[in-house]
């Protein structure tokens, strides 16, 4: 079991240069490309709960190190 770590950069509709980065930690039994690849369901959930934001980019990474996964597209 790892913790694993998606970040979403998300921008607010009403102010689409108004943009900061939220992380959600969790469980990950998967690569870190797995979990970028697997991460547009937690995405939506956040949205879901944040209907003012927007996401325009994700990753995932290991929390605490420098490795990360970037899907390299945006939503």
């Amino acid at each position: 079991m790892d913790l694993v770590e998606l970040v979403i950069t998300v921008c607010a509709i009403a102010a689409p240069m108004n943009c900061h980065e939220d992380h959600l930690q969790f469980t990950w039994h998967g690569s870190l490309q797995q979990c970028a690849m697997g991460a547009p369901p937690y995405i939506a959930q956040w949205i879901g709960e944040h209907p003012k934001w927007s996401a325009v980019r994700w990753r995932c990474e290991y929390p605490h190190s420098g490795d990360k996964a970037d899907n390299g597209s945006t939503l």
